[in-house]
């Protein structure tokens, strides 16, 4: 693979930092828990994001590391899971970018794209496999590369993770639920 900044090609308007953030001292200590098995092998054929990752009817398996596994007790009550994964493609150092389908540029922060200080990605995912002995968790589809690192997991709750009256200005949402 390339490195994150030969991945995402420089368009204009775009702003970076003047430090790699991946450079900075450490200070969450975070770490991998697990990993991801996808199909997708390059950016061009991975899904922008879940709805396209379920149409293309292609599952995904999250296998978490032997140390985390008891962590995974009571997950199989759920049917969702929130995933936290960490795109280390992704380039850190784009703190404005312009999307491909928007007309000017944005700051990071109110964009989807991994592109961001912190390539923190998150997804929802059906649950429909769970073996806490070898970590494996079966999903219904995933929109990230093969070999994605994991750095957590959630149960998704509907009655605290969904906002139908949540909007972004400007955007169409042709599928949102009405309450």
């Amino acid at each position: 693979m390339t490195g994150p900044r030969e991945m995402f090609e420089a368009r204009d308007g775009e702003q970076e930092l003047d430090t790699d953030p991946a450079l900075m001292p450490a200070d969450g200590g975070i770490v991998f828990i697990g990993r991801i098995t996808s199909p997708w092998t390059t950016r061009e054929t991975c899904p922008k994001n879940m709805r396209a990752a379920r149409e293309t009817g292609q599952p995904a398996v999250l296998t978490i590391d032997a140390p985390y596994r008891s962590g995974l007790q009571g997950l199989e009550r759920a049917s969702h899971i929130i995933i936290l994964s960490w795109l280390q493609h992704a380039p850190r150092t784009l703190i404005v970018q312009k999307p491909r389908h928007a007309a000017e540029a944005k700051g990071v922060f109110s964009l989807r794209s991994p592109a961001r200080p912190n390539p923190v990605g998150l997804h929802v995912a059906r649950l429909v496999g769970l073996d806490i002995g070898t970590g494996r968790l079966d999903l219904d589809a995933i929109d990230v590369l093969d070999g994605t690192p994991v750095i957590d997991i959630k149960p998704y709750f509907a009655s605290t993770d969904a906002f139908a009256e949540a909007t972004i200005e400007g955007r169409d949402e042709p599928n949102r639920i009405q309450r």
